[in-house]
């Protein structure tokens, strides 16, 4: 400051400038350009609406310090400046002449005299510039002197006026207001392009009043019998009502007449000759291509068909655009939207008793038409039309439209259509669900032609149960099936059936947990009890690990089906396999066997070939998946309860097994809907999509509101697990050594013989390598565990319906492994709680998994540490990895999720290996639930007081449950 105001300091001298760049007023210190700051001190020492010069940016132009002003606080400061007040400052011309431009700027916009600027105003930008009413005619001279001064200098006032405009609509909200309703009125097109005439324009856009009684529009009018195409100008009344036509008459003194009877209003012919002008000049400025050869001055009024089209589809746009309005034919919108659709009427019964449908191949007949609206073409009116190359064509009194690309589609079609004697049902339903087939083989999503289907009364009553399964009437649940359905259950096995009647196949996709093992045992005793043409034994393909569960599940709801395990090292083979599955009702084998024996397997043409966990052939290129697609059946299930949204690739490949070529092949579908979804997510393609696959896939979920009604609160299930080749050597092996040392041991001895073998055997039922020596080698591969690939299998499901769920083992090191497999397979920190974890730590772990914003899926636990006094109701799944003999302890577990504040449904999965101890005790509890108390109160203890021969009978391994 003191620069400034010191003893003998010479008086600031103030320069000022608009920078385009900057889009703002520049304000410099003429005579000390490195005293930007101080500047800003002294100019807005008193200037409240830049807040001092808060506002105010501090910058360096051309190697010099200065102030940019934005040009809204520009107008008011320069207007009236409010500097230090003991300060005389001097100003440069050129700051002078901006300051009387900021009063008159200033005073203009309080006043709200400025308009849009239509020399300036562009497509990508708006100009503005002063307008002052009729009796300011000083103030009016006084702005035309100012910019006549410079013309450098006013460009830049106008540019600095239009960006303070711009700024007022901005930070004005009656302003936005006001620009708004004009833009709504007359439409943004309107407002962003201008006219022939800055008059009409600013009418137009609601600036002026059009003074004119009557308005003008170019009418496009269609062919009669005397004549074809022709346009014609139009009046109409301010006040509104009809069109009057007109028509040019060089006899009349307007040059223009009305055309029909009855004339235009008297006072109107004065002012007609001026008006017709401009608008034929507006019209010719938008289209001069179609100027008028023998009366240049004017457009001209006939068409041909084609140049009619032209106008409807592009040049009306064009005349709008300049603000000429357009009267097209009332139809023209409806029209221009309808596409040539490809209509085929089925001729055959198929689908009625007489003449059923059987599978995917079926030979359907059809009778095609073509259709555009409301109008059927014959296939020799679509040929006529498409030599001529017409895009309208008036049949039967209607006007229809005609694309070249949909013409071009619709030749191709037919002329693919001609080669077959008919469609198959594949390609009806591709066309009735998904809207239309592809024309190229080569080039699937390049040629798609939408196709409307009229299927006969049977079709349309039979895709109707297919696509609502409700309507599916339901069975009656066979004579000898153990067990209760329950409704939801019923009607999966109802619609299996259904599909099987017709020859198609079906993927049940229920959650896990809501009994897809029960609908298909159900399914196969419907069969055997209902189906007099025997068609011989069915194959279910599984997961080695849950062989043992479809055994004991069998065995308890359908002991009647003869079933038969092709498994092991001594499963027959070649004719003795074929003999020996003769009279099987059920054959139960493995993936991985599926495709080492899949000459024996594709030998026998199945009854009903079903894959549980279907999962496993997402991949299409493995030999297993090929295998398994490749071998004969009468009819196709697959089970699954992993959602296959967001895998489409998984989807064909289940697809392609269930109903072989539905949807096409995997270059086809990979082309035509996985390319594009992956692409873009287009919503319709996902909702076509959604439509083809949903008749073929019946999906529950624990969260529909009819499910939930019929489980309760808490549902327990036991899964029942084979042990590996290995761990069954091993299991003799323990078993043996006891029994041998047993009647050699004094009575303390035996009794710690005896708990320890029996902890060595439930470790060896959980894996292996807990048996292995502290010092020797621990190999943890989880197919070593027939429990560890079954918990991996259903954690890696549950986590993909978003749940999540408790673990619990007694063996510190097995959760440790648990944890590690877990970690590396879900890609996601899954917690341990032990009791060697700290509380701190402990609570951490409790607080993360409950928190739902934060991904896991699973939490294992130690029995003792995690089986009490826990809150973990964020998991709605429960897995007892290996049994305590005390039901009441794993109740206890069970609790840590199912209390107070568990808002969904539990399940609870108690593994049990077939065969050993656990399975027997398992029994043992089940048969004395009355004598539960005094069988395990004293936890393992009871064990050691059983005979010798007992110990034998519950220890010794039941060979038939061993899988090799």
């Amino acid at each position: 400051m003191r620069a400034f105001i010191g003893a003998g300091a010479e008086p600031p001298v103030i320069d000022g400038y608009w920078h385009s760049g900057k889009q703002s007023i520049v304000l410099q210190e003429a005579r000390r350009p490195e005293a930007a700051a101080r500047l800003k001190q002294v100019l807005f020492a008193w200037h409240k609406p830049s807040w001092y010069g808060a506002d105010v940016e501090e910058t360096a132009i051309d190697g010099r310090n200065g102030l940019l002003v934005p040009p809204l606080l520009a107008l008011d400061y320069l207007a009236a400046p409010k500097p230090v007040r003991l300060l005389r400052l001097e100003w440069t011309e050129e700051a002078k002449r901006l300051q009387a431009a900021a009063s008159m700027i200033r005073h203009a916009l309080l006043n709200g005299w400025y308009i849009p600027d239509w020399g300036r105003w562009s497509d990508s930008a708006r100009a503005w510039k002063l307008a002052f009413p009729e009796q300011e005619i000083r103030l009016q001279q006084v702005w035309q002197n100012m910019l006549q001064a410079s013309r450098s200098e006013a460009a830049a006032i106008n540019e600095w006026l239009t960006y303070a405009v711009e700024a007022a609509i901005h930070e004005s909200r009656p302003a936005q207001d006001a620009y708004r309703q004009i833009e709504a009125a007359q439409g943004e097109s309107v407002v962003r392009h201008k006219s022939a005439d800055e008059e009409d324009w600013l009418v137009a856009i609601g600036i002026r009043k059009d003074n004119l009684p009557f308005r003008v529009a170019l009418q496009l009018v269609e062919p009669n019998e005397e004549r074809g195409w022709r346009l014609r100008p139009a009046l109409q009344s301010r006040e509104g009502g009809e069109w009057l036509p007109l028509r040019r008459d060089a006899q009349e003194a307007a040059g223009w007449r009305y055309a029909e009877a009855g004339a235009i209003p008297e006072e109107w012919l004065p002012l007609l000759p001026a008006k017709m002008a401009k608008e034929q000049a507006k019209w010719l400025a938008a289209l001069p291509e179609w100027e008028d050869k023998l009366d240049p001055a004017h457009l001209k009024l006939i068409l041909s068909d084609h140049e009619a089209w032209q106008f409807m589809e592009t040049f009306s746009i064009k005349l709008l655009e300049g603000g000429s309005p357009v009267l097209l034919p009332g139809w023209w919108e409806a029209v221009r939207s309808r596409k040539l659709r490809l209509k085929a009427k089925m001729k055959s019964s198929v689908g009625s008793a007489a003449e059923p449908m059987f599978g995917l191949n079926q030979i359907v007949q059809f009778d095609w038409k073509l259709a555009v609206g409301n109008v059927d073409l014959t296939e020799a009116d679509f040929m006529r039309l498409a030599e001529e190359n017409r895009r309208l064509a008036n049949i039967g009194g209607e006007w229809v439209h005609l694309d070249p690309q949909d013409i071009e589609q619709i030749k191709l079609l037919m002329k693919r259509v001609g080669k077959k004697k008919g469609l198959t049902f594949r390609d009806v339903l591709e066309m009735h669900l998904h809207g239309g087939f592809s024309l190229d083989e080569d080039e699937p999503d390049e040629r798609i032609v939408r196709a409307e289907v009229e299927l006969n009364e049977h079709l349309t009553a039979w895709l109707s149960q297919l696509q609502q399964s409700s309507e599916i009437p339901l069975i009656d649940k066979p004579e000898h099936l153990h067990g209760e359905l329950r409704p939801y259950q019923l009607q999966g096995v109802s619609w299996l059936l259904f599909l099987r009647r017709f020859g198609l196949g079906g993927v049940l996709a229920d959650d896990m947990g809501l009994g897809k093992t029960i609908q298909f045992i159900t399914y196969l005793a419907y069969v055997k009890e209902q189906e007099n043409q025997r068609h011989g034994p069915s194959l279910l393909i599984c997961p080695t690990s849950v062989i043992g569960n479809w055994q004991k599940e069998l065995e308890r709801f359908a002991p009647f089906l003869n079933v038969h395990v092709h498994y092991g090292p001594k499963r027959s083979k070649g004719p003795d396999f074929r003999q020996e599955i003769g009279d099987k009702d059920l054959v139960i084998t493995s993936y991985s066997l599926a495709q080492l024996d899949e000459d024996d397997l594709s030998a026998v043409e199945w009854n009903a070939l079903c894959l549980d966990e279907a999962q496993n052939i997402k991949n299409v290129y493995t030999k297993q998946s090929a295998a398994i697609r490749s071998m004969p059946a009468y009819h196709r299930i697959a089970l699954t309860g992993t959602p296959m949204e967001n895998r489409l690739t998984e989807l064909w490949s289940i697809y392609d097994f269930i109903n072989p070529g539905y949807l096409g092949s995997m270059n086809e579908f990979r082309k035509a809907v996985v390319n594009p979804i992956e692409k873009s997510r287009d919503e319709e393609q996902i909702k076509s999509l959604q439509r083809w696959v949903r008749p073929f896939m019946l999906r529950r979920v624990k969260k529909d509101p009819a499910i939930q009604l019929s489980l309760p609160d808490k549902y327990e299930s036991k899964t029942f697990i084979s042990l590996t080749a290995e761990q069954g050597a091993i299991y003799e092996n323990i078993v043996s050594d006891l029994l041998e040392k047993l009647d050699t041991l004094g009575a303390m001895q035996r009794r710690g013989l005896i708990l320890a073998s029996l902890t060595r055997l439930k470790q060896l039922c959980d894996h292996p390598a807990l048996l292995a020596s502290q010092e020797g080698e621990k190999l943890w591969e989880e197919e070593r565990s027939g429990k560890m690939t079954r918990l991996v299998e259903m954690v890696e499901e549950i986590a993909a319906e978003g749940e999540r769920c408790l673990i619990f083992t007694q063996f510190v090191e097995m959760g440790s492994q648990i944890q590690r497999l877990l970690e590396q397979k879900l890609g996601s920190p899954i917690p341990y709680l032990h009791g060697g974890v700290p509380k701190q730590k402990r609570d951490e772990m409790i607080e993360g998994f409950q928190d739902s914003g934060i991904v896991c899926p699973a939490f294992v636990l130690s029995l003792k540490a995690g089986g009490t006094g826990l809150n973990l109701t964020a998991a709605n799944h429960v897995f007892h990895f290996d049994r305590w003999w005390n039901p009441a302890v794993e109740n206890q577990a069970t609790d840590r999720a199912f209390r107070i504040g568990q808002t969904k449904k539990v399940q609870v999965h108690k593994f049990i290996t077939l065969g050993t101890l656990e399975e027997k005790i398992d029994e043992m509890i089940d048969r004395k639930q009355s004598l539960n108390e005094q069988i395990v109160s004293q936890s393992e203890q009871w064990i050691t007081e059983l005979s010798t021969d007992e110990l034998k009978e519950l220890f010794s391994l039941r060979k038939d449950w061993l899988k090799g």
